[in-house]
């Protein structure tokens, strides 16, 4: 099973030697960051900072940074564990689109152990601050980069709801702390809490939103995976976790959070209330630009009598995201599958912030079959997202990038094998020359077909591969040869 909460999960790790408690004074302007950043790609141990710098709060960092962490945090031994439950889920009525997606889930909410449930007492209001008692500065916000434009929390996990059908939504946003109660709304223009507050301005509404950290291992994930807006996340952790999320009514806002959070923020958003936010060193590499965002203005805060918050360092991977979207690229696996049914098996490099680029295996049946797959994809919800797909044919191993840049560097007649079109991109995309939308590429590493115009005598050439007897007797006598 998943664990119940944060901290427990935290002590977990630390009876197996894979927490490091930093109990001298350290600095959230750049200090932090700093020794978070070489600990993560050191692929080191989740980290503790006991003494922050302006804050009573001690802060969990790394929690995340290694597959095996998040495995363990969510009571799985491997990402597949989920992709099996959710492929026997989908197979038995092969559900088509999202829409067989959004039903299948629909059918767990039967299930006792999947549904959140609601709760009246919960540890994370056991202390409630509201008015003049609010005050950010006490929260640890991380500075992290040289050229950032303030100090950030990059962790919570943000709750609205559509206000026009109640359906809320679960998202993990950077939030600048502007004052001691306002915080910017990094909401991007693709993301679904946007369109909340687009639809609550329209009606010339505040809208409800809240703030919750240090949730239950399985909550922080559901945040970050790219679910429908239709698909509660609530539940979908439920699924991951194998059991109920406990939920509770948040003090001032017609809202609900985790009970098990270590601290919540409250508030109302004006229509039209924006502040510039940014620049800030993203997960892209690279720093984007000063925007206007939705500010907020804090009225309550919820948190438990000796909370700690958790947080994260994004920047030139790798980084904490990478264990993240790996496993939403397993655990995603056979709901694409559904989608494109095409598709064998396809692998998000890090390297590519897990929607730069896609790299697929297809069983070739038909000219063109890879370009009917990249469309497909370019088609698919968020993946629409993608600059760059890679077909390659179903005995290369797409998570091995050697093979793949063989296929790709030695397969392709760049003349007729690559695909250009223009489409949407992520808003932080730095590279399209406007924003949102810039040039995609797909490129066919498949073998080619005589109808796809490859007429060369013989035709595609078979790959050089060792004779099956001979490699099993050198391999029987491997020991004689004294090698």
């Amino acid at each position: 099973m998943a664990y119940d909460d944060l901290r427990s999960f935290l002590r977990a790790l630390e009876r197996e030697g894979d927490l490091k408690r930093i109990k001298v004074e350290v600095d959230p302007y750049l200090e932090i960051g700093e020794i978070v950043d070489r600990v993560q790609k050191a692929k080191g141990p989740a980290l503790l900072f006991e003494n922050v710098k302006g804050s009573s709060m001690p802060l969990a960092m790394n929690v995340f940074g290694t597959e095996r962490r998040l495995a363990k945090a969510l009571g799985l031994k491997s990402p597949d564990d989920i992709s099996e439950k959710i492929a026997g889920l989908l197979r038995p009525e092969l559900p088509q689109g999202f829409t067989g997606f959004r039903d299948a889930f629909g059918k767990l909410a039967s299930m006792a152990h999947v549904p959140p449930r609601n709760v009246k007492d919960a540890p994370v209001q056991e202390v409630v601050l509201t008015g003049d008692d609010v005050d950010l500065d006490r929260l640890p916000a991380l500075f992290t980069w040289p050229l950032d434009g303030g100090s950030f929390f990059n962790l919570g996990l943000t709750h609205t709801k559509d206000p026009d059908t109640g359906i809320r939504n679960l998202g993990l946003y950077r939030l600048q702390r502007h004052d001691k109660r306002t915080i910017g709304m990094h909401w991007q223009i693709h993301k679904d809490s946007r369109n909340h507050a687009a639809v609550a301005a329209r009606r010339g509404e505040k809208l409800p939103v809240a703030i919750a950290f240090g949730c239950p291992p399985a909550v922080t994930y559901a945040a970050t995976a790219p679910l429908p807006g239709d698909i509660d996340e609530y539940l979908f952790a439920g699924f991951v976790a194998g059991e109920r999320v406990r939920m509770v009514d948040c003090k001032t806002v017609p809202l609900q959070v985790p009970a098990d959070a270590e601290v919540v923020l409250e508030g109302w958003l004006e229509p039209g209330e924006m502040l510039p936010e940014g620049p800030f060193g993203d997960h892209t590499g690279f720093y984007t630009p000063q925007e206007p965002f939705p500010a907020l203005r804090i009225d309550c805060v919820t948190m438990r009598r000796r909370p700690l918050l958790q947080s994260i360092v994004v920047g030139r991977p790798p980084t904490e995201d990478g264990p993240l979207g790996k496993f939403t690229e397993r655990f995603f696996l056979p709901l694409l599958k559904v989608i494109i049914p095409d598709i064998v098996d396809y692998d998000l490099p890090e390297a590519g912030g897990f929607h730069n680029c896609v790299i697929v295996s297809i069983d070739k049946k038909y000219p063109k079959h890879a370009q009917k797959v990249m469309h497909a994809i370019w088609g698919a919800h968020m993946m629409s997202l993608t600059k760059l797909i890679i077909v390659v044919d179903s005995d290369c191993d797409v998570h091995d990038y050697h093979e793949v840049a063989w296929r790709a560097f030695g397969n392709v007649d760049y003349s007729r094998d690559l695909t250009v079109v223009e489409g949407p991109v992520d808003h932080l995309d730095h590279a399209s020359y406007q924003q949102f939308w810039g040039g995609k590429a797909g490129i066919d590493a498949t073998r080619k077909l005589p109808e796809e115009g490859y007429t060369r005598d013989g035709g595609w050439p078979e790959m050089v591969s060792s004779d099956p007897a001979t490699a099993e007797r050198v391999t029987r006598r491997w020991k004689e040869y004294g090698l």
